[in-house]
């Protein structure tokens, strides 16, 4: 592949594009815009990117065509949500996210043998228990990535957070939340939620709050408790 060689250019964007039209300008901003990039073809096109530089692009129909498909996947990621979405519950069968339509849903990522679990499992709990008539779920779903503290089997899983939390609430098949194995719908929260590329989920019982429309709303680091999120809660059920 050839090289795209890279040159910072701080100046006039209509002085830079004079001296050199195919390029790509970076604005004090930091959004690129590319007002024209031409072709073999001829074809003229504008777009936007992140980030500051200035770059020559290839004089290549095939490059503009990969620009063209990241577009297309960017738009196509903002219209999902996560009802689009099918996962497996903690006894290996399929639910639709579908179900959760018109609900106000706060996703966790949870363990058993953290730190931090005792605090949340009574917290979700409570906050569970006082807004499940009124439109509101919390999906929990068990993850073994951050230090190995989610060793056990679903069925051991399950009767741990039911029988020493009381919980009610639905609890999904361990899943990976970061690396080449993550779960579809953890792929979509950190894409809505995280930065370019998604970030990572830090540690156990980060959260995701989403709206009735299956969109992600707020983020909360695992240090967030669930009484925290309370009022954001409410501000969403009564929407």
């Amino acid at each position: 592949m050839a090289s795209v060689p890279f040159s910072l250019n701080f100046c006039s964007p209509l002085t830079h594009l004079k001296s050199n039209p195919n390029s790509v300008y970076l604005s004090p901003s930091m959004a690129i815009f590319v007002p024209s990039i031409k072709s073999s073809l001829g074809s003229s096109k504008s777009g936007f990117l992140q980030h500051g530089f200035s770059m020559q692009l290839p004089n290549s129909s095939g490059f503009l065509s990969k620009i063209r498909s990241f577009g297309v996947s960017a738009r196509a990621a903002t219209e999902k949500s996560i009802h689009d979405y099918t996962v497996k519950d903690i006894d290996g069968k399929d639910v639709s996210l579908s179900k959760f339509k018109g609900k106000v849903v706060l996703i966790v990522n949870v363990a058993s043998k953290c730190g931090l679990t005792s605090s949340n499992y009574t917290e979700l709990s409570h906050i569970y228990e006082k807004y499940k008539t009124q439109g509101f779920e919390i999906l929990a779903f068990p993850c073994n990535q951050f230090g190995g503290q989610e060793p056990g089997s679903n069925p051991e899983i399950k009767q741990f957070a039911c029988t020493r939390y009381k919980a009610e609430f639905p609890i999904f098949d361990k899943v990976d939340v970061n690396g080449p194995n993550t779960a579809p719908v953890y792929q979509f929260l950190k894409s809505s939620a995280g930065g370019f590329l998604g970030d990572l989920i830090k540690w156990n019982f980060e959260k995701f709050l989403v709206d009735k429309n299956g969109k992600v709303v707020e983020r909360y680091p695992p240090t967030t408790s669930p009484f925290q999120i309370e009022k954001d809660i409410q501000k969403l059920i009564a929407a």
